[in-house]
């Protein structure tokens, strides 16, 4: 397998190649995938193994050809392990290398998405309006900025220290105690976190710093539908927008729930089933639409509220 790895037509077909490393033991264990899908794969999109790998071998450096020992895997894997299940343990637990273009775009990609939770979510506590993507982005910027400012800030302060011998302990001669750092400090987001934990620290910062004038927010509404309709099942998928729109399998009553984040009030009057309760403005428009298809018109959604805000 090596010897034909480094011939040129192999080596050709191996300039788009897309690595996935996992480190067992002592040993760093490699794959050779395709670009892009890997990520189909561990999604489930793809399912045919021929189609992420370039080739189905297991090496210790895909560039110079080197598949790895069977020794090297007995001792790293366990025996009686077959080569296609150590290509499945590396392809679900190793770390894909990504080139630099791909991670600048990734990078946009969990950014733009960042951005796009945070505004649906947060809303000016005066007006009671959302704001636009741009002035979120401009915010968390300003955030991100201002760490960083901090961090350098912090590490000059401490080699002055050093040299002075004087803030790292006090009169006593005993050590003081490092100043807490802040709390919910924004930094920019990065890869190895998905787009909705990272939009959560977003605004928790955004929420305690206050470089615009924010709060959390809910839209308060009233819905009304039919009681002959509630435990049919649901025939349309529910999206709360951060999720891709999830298939998700329950009954209408079931994701007309699952959109309401807090219930303040529900009661069943004639043939009605009516509830009252806050729903993120991004979702409004996703459970207006699910609650007209799925009642035929027949169920309601009246707006109490634009944008409630209150403490979680």
């Amino acid at each position: 397998m090596s010897s034909r790895i480094n011939q040129p037509s192999n080596q050709i077909k191996l300039t788009n190649v897309s690595l996935v490393r996992l480190k067992k033991g002592k040993k760093r264990f490699e794959v050779a995938c395709y670009k892009n899908k890997v990520l189909e794969w561990r999604s489930g999109i793809e399912t045919d193994l021929d189609n992420v790998l370039q080739i189905p071998n297991v090496f210790l450096n895909v560039s110079k050809g080197q598949t790895a020992p069977k020794e090297d895997l007995e001792k790293a894997f366990g025996k009686n392990r077959t080569i296609n299940d150590i290509i499945l343990e590396i392809l679900k637990k190793g770390e894909q290398q990504v080139g630099e273009k791909e991670r600048a775009a990734q990078l946009e990609r969990i950014n733009n998405e960042v951005i796009s939770i945070v505004a649906s979510k947060l809303v000016d506590p005066r007006t009671k309006r959302v704001y636009t993507s741009g002035m979120i982005e401009k915010a968390l910027d300003m955030l991100s900025s201002q760490a960083h400012s901090t961090d350098k800030g912090t590490v000059k302060a401490g080699a002055q220290g050093s040299s002075a011998g004087t803030p790292a302990t006090g009169e006593d001669g005993e050590a003081k105690p490092r100043p807490k750092e802040k709390e919910h400090s924004w930094t920019g987001v990065s890869s190895t976190k998905s787009a909705k934990s990272q939009a959560l620290e977003a605004m928790k910062s955004l929420i305690a710093h206050q470089p615009i004038p924010v709060a959390r927010a809910r839209m308060r509404l009233r819905i009304s539908c039919p009681t002959n309709v509630l435990k049919q099942a649901a025939k349309a998928a529910v999206s709360k927008g951060e999720e891709g729109g999830e298939q998700q399998k329950g009954t209408v009553k079931d994701k007309i729930l699952s959109y309401v984040e807090q219930v303040e009030s529900q009661d069943v009057v004639g043939l009605e089933w009516e509830i009252t309760g806050f729903v993120e403005p991004g979702a409004f428009k996703a459970l207006s639409d699910f609650i007209g298809n799925e009642t035929k018109g027949q169920g309601r959604v009246e707006v109490l509220d634009m944008a409630v805000t209150h403490e979680d």
